[in-house]
Formats: structure tokens, C-alpha cells, sequence
């Protein structure tokens, strides 16, 4: 990957959701009363975050699991509650801090760590499952893939990640978004068409001798992210 590209980018994510955002995104990631937009978008990542927690096992004892881009750490907790063992990890300490405070503090069998980091230090270890929802959108597709060869080389099981697929309705979705309140606009993201994305995937060296299984969109109002599945082929 082009190294300078991805730290850039991580930069910026960081910031973004550290100074800009953090007080918008802990409403969002909470019940707290939000607008009809970010209910749509609360209501769609809902939907995602179950989605992903549905193509994982239900029993995750004894597993090790990556939440890369955590946030405020919902999925986490749920893998946690399952029985995992979970490293989560975001670049935005202001959102790790959030995440830590809001920890329950009975999660059954399993365990949560909050990291503030980058998704791919060597030091996180080995896993058995990677999560990445929406955290990867932010890069552009060519950084994203190439993030998820990295991740490979450390994952014994599946990968599951998202991103904003390229449609004439995501486009017109954030046209619209920009004659919102700053408040209910969502940060850049990098949409990608899935044939671009598919033909990324089979090109980059770190995901030979992987393959993608299920992938599914959800689209509830001003949410549209799509899910995908890398297993060992």
C-alpha cells in the first residue's frame, strides 16, 4: 500500500472524529433522542452491526476477534457477550474513551480490550476473526483492500468488512447531505462499485488464497453500506 496515503487518511479520520464529530457520534451510538436523518442512520447500522454479528458464530469461546474501527464499541460488546476475546481498536482516543466508559461491566464469558491505535500494529497479535464496519470506507479502495491483505496475514478465520457501494442513490444521498446541518452530514467516505472492489480483492497478493463468501447491502434512509465476507478458499 502506499504507506504515506493510508497514514494521511488515518490522520484525518482521527481528527475528524476526535474534534469535529465525537459529541455527534456519542448521541448516534447511544438512545439518546437524535434527528429523522441520524435516525435512519442509527436504524441502518443497527442493522449492519447484526448482520456481521450474524455471519460469526455464536459461541466465540476461546476465539480471538479484531474490531477494527470500534467506535464507541457496540459490536464489540456483543462479541464479548458471545464469549470472545476482542481487541478493539480506533484511531480517535475521544471515541475509545467513550467506549471504555460505557463498557458493562458483565460481559459472560468474554472480553473487551479498547485500544486507541492503528487497526494493523503487529503488536495486536494473531485472530481468529476480523470486523471492520464501516471504519474502512474512509480509505480510498485501492488502501482499503491492501489494509485488508495485512489483516489477512494475521487472521486465521474470516474477515468481514464493509463498504459504500458506488450507486446512483449513495450519490444522490450525500448531494442532498451537503444541504443538511453540519451536525447530519457523515464524514468523506470513498464509494467503490463491487466489480472494482472484486477485482481489487483478486489482485492483491495479501488475499491470495482467499475468497469472498456472502456480501449484503443495507439501505435504511440515509444509511447505505454494504457487508462482505472473506473466508480461506
Amino acid at each position: 500500500m502506499a504507506e504515506s496515503s493510508y497514514q494521511e487518511r488515518r490522520v484525518w479520520i482521527a481528527n475528524y472524529f476526535d474534534r469535529t464529530a465525537a459529541d455527534a457520534w456519542a448521541r448516534l451510538t447511544s438512545d439518546a433522542k437524535v434527528s429523522r436523518v441520524r435516525q435512519t442512520v442509527r436504524a441502518g447500522r443497527d442493522e449492519m452491526r447484526g448482520t456481521l454479528l450474524s455471519w460469526l458464530p455464536e459461541d466465540l469461546r476461546g476465539r480471538r476477534l479484531l474490531d477494527a474501527g470500534c467506535g464507541t464499541g457496540m459490536l464489540a460488546v456483543e462479541a464479548a457477550r458471545r464469549g470472545a476475546e476482542v481487541i478493539a481498536v480506533d484511531v480517535a482516543p475521544t471515541l475509545i474513551q467513550i467506549a471504555r466508559e460505557r463498557l458493562p461491566s458483565n460481559l459472560g464469558p468474554g472480553s473487551v480490550v479498547f485500544i486507541a491505535g492503528d487497526m494493523l500494529d503487529p503488536e495486536l497479535g494473531q485472530f481468529d476473526y476480523v470486523v471492520a464496519m464501516d471504519s474502512l470506507i474512509h480509505y480510498r479502495p485501492e488502501d482499503a483492500v491492501r489494509v485488508v491483505g495485512r489483516l489477512a496475514e494475521r487472521t486465521r478465520g474470516s474477515i468481514l468488512f464493509t463498504f459504500a457501494p458506488r450507486t446512483i442513490l449513495l450519490v444522490l444521498m450525500h448531494a442532498i447531505g451537503q444541504l443538511f446541518p453540519r451536525g447530519d452530514r457523515s464524514p468523506a467516505i470513498e464509494p467503490v462499485s463491487e466489480a472494482r472492489l472484486r477485482t481489487l480483492i483478486a489482485a492483491e497478493p495479501g488475499l491470495q488464497g482467499w475468497q469472498i463468501g456472502r456480501t449484503r447491502p443495507v439501505s435504511v434512509g440515509f444509511y447505505l453500506s454494504q457487508a462482505m465476507e472473506l473466508i480461506r478458499s
